[in-house]
């Protein structure tokens, strides 16, 4: 068997045509899915980079693997202390490794370690290869050089796993100005409209309308990165957000489509599996987040899934809509292959269901986000619940509610209409963390230890020059109720 992992980071679902785009993003990837099994409904199980590929690496939640956040105690994996053997459990147990004893070549094209100092996702694996001195961001073009090279080397030999990370829908949007405007005619999504922009545009938090590339806009940035905008005081700057997030969406499927045809030109495009995902998806908009991934919302946790598999045709074009984790669909990929899923994995098997032509979901999910704010939802039904330990400095409400088959741009807050869904999924997340806290981490919930520790990774600090930018843009009374909210932090007493 030969299997290759296309990972394009910061992909979301529905900027694709084959989930339902109106712009045309992703021809390649499109064509692919005509021959792969498609999944509506898969989601990260946590985010954003570091504990998503964390949490596909070990097969585990951050709540038991340890990784939810970007930074701080809950940045590494668990350390498994005296009972650790000569190999370690993550050796043992890693998704690489699981395809090394079926008999399986392992090979990583990524710079994903070197950019969050994330040296766990090379266990299991035989080789990694990057761009020479790359520490995360490279174009295709560059990652393509490494995986042609490779497959020209390694494709037609069997038995092998390649992993190719395209880094090019991340921020900041920066695809070659050679590639032009291929968006510019095309009419944006229809929700962000003026009134939603500049309503967003008197709100606060990190990536914000206001300042939408961290907590005020960067000097010279735009210079540097022209696709990517520094603020949205209008629609002008909304289309710029859209289509430079669209134009690296094309730019990566445009070397999607290359990497196939090295398979093809090989003549296995037949005869190798192909799965593409992403770590998680992006917030065009939604809460308030201009072009990040800061929340345990439908946008960001949502991920695209494709899975094309050799002999056999029942896959082809077929849609699963029933609610996957990420690890659950790299379980089943074990269980197909012929292997058995470690006892320690969170993620769940269901080839069965697949080879009888069902999908067989989960009743409901629980996805976390631990380096912006520290969130998690529960997806159920149409459902979003959405719990936030820590805001981020956006002032959200402790709990929101969304209807997310109906209002997908997250627009409607349901939670004071329709309380009876929020206990419903009250329930479902407590029952969840009573089954996952025998086994959490370090004794203790994760994403509550990062609040302790002083908030989410990228928001610690970062307060007291935030609460300045906000009175100087006329915002005082969002200052006001954030100096309220976080006094104790403001004061030092959170430790």
């Amino acid at each position: 068997m030969r299997l290759l992992y296309i990972d394009i980071d910061t992909l979301r679902a529905d900027h694709l045509g084959c989930y339902g785009y109106h712009r045309s993003t992703s021809p390649n990837i499109d064509a692919l899915a005509k021959s792969a099994l498609q999944f509506n409904e898969v989601y990260a199980s946590d985010t954003p980079c570091l504990p998503s590929r964390s949490a596909l690496l070990t097969g585990r939640f951050g709540i038991h693997n340890g990784v939810v956040n970007h930074g701080g105690t809950d940045a590494d994996p668990v350390i498994e202390g005296p009972g650790r053997a000569f190999w370690s459990e993550l050796q043992l147990t890693s998704f690489p490794t699981q395809l090394k004893r079926l008999g399986m070549r392992t090979a990583s094209i990524s710079s994903f370690a070197q950019r969050h100092s994330a040296f766990h996702w090379h266990a299991g694996f035989d080789e990694v290869i990057r761009v020479p001195g790359s520490i995360g961001l490279e174009s295709a073009d560059e990652v393509f050089e490494l995986a042609q090279d490779w497959l020209n080397r390694n494709a037609e030999q069997d038995h092998w796993f390649l992993h190719i990370h395209l880094w090019d829908p991340h921020t900041p949007y920066r695809a070659p100005a050679s590639f032009g405007e291929p968006f510019a005619d095309q009419p944006l999504p229809s929700w962000l409209t003026e009134e939603v922009r500049s309503a967003h545009w008197e709100g606060a938090g990190p990536h914000s309308a206001r300042e939408c590339n961290g907590f005020a806009p960067r000097a010279g940035a735009l210079e540097r990165w022209p696709r990517q905008p520094q603020e949205i005081p209008d629609m002008a700057a909304v289309r710029k957000m859209f289509d430079g997030y669209d134009t690296g969406v094309l730019y990566a499927d445009t070397y999607v489509g290359r990497i196939l045809n090295v398979l093809a030109d090989h003549n296995l495009l037949d005869d190798a599996a192909v799965m593409l995902s992403a770590d998680h998806g992006e917030t065009l908009g939604e809460l308030n987040v201009y072009g990040d991934h800061q929340t345990a919302d439908w946008c960001t946790s949502r991920v695209p899934l494709l899975l094309k598999w050799p002999g056999t045709d029942s896959f082809a074009g077929r849609h699963m809509d029933g609610l996957h984790y990420q690890i659950d669909v790299t379980a089943t990929l074990i269980e197909m292959l012929g292997g058995k899923t470690p006892r320690s994995w969170d993620g769940q098997g269901f080839a069965e269901s697949l080879d009888a032509g069902q999908d067989q979901g989960r009743e409901f999910l629980v996805l976390s986000q631990g380096a912006w704010t520290c969130q998690r939802s529960v997806r159920w039904g149409d459902n979003l619940l959405i719990k936030t330990l820590h805001d981020g400095y956006h002032l959200y409400d402790e709990l929101m509610l969304f209807d997310v088959k109906n209002d997908p741009h997250e627009q409607t807050d349901l939670r004071r209409d329709r309380p009876e869904l929020v206990e419903a999924g009250l329930s479902r997340l407590r029952s969840w963390q009573a089954e996952m806290m025998p086994l959490a981490a370090r004794g203790r919930d994760p994403l509550e230890n990062v609040v302790l520790e002083g908030g989410p990774y990228h928001v610690r600090g970062q307060l007291p020059g935030y609460l300045k930018r906000l009175r100087e843009t006329s915002r005082q009374a969002h200052a006001r109720r954030l100096e309220k909210k976080y006094a104790q932090e403001l004061a030092g007493a959170v430790q």
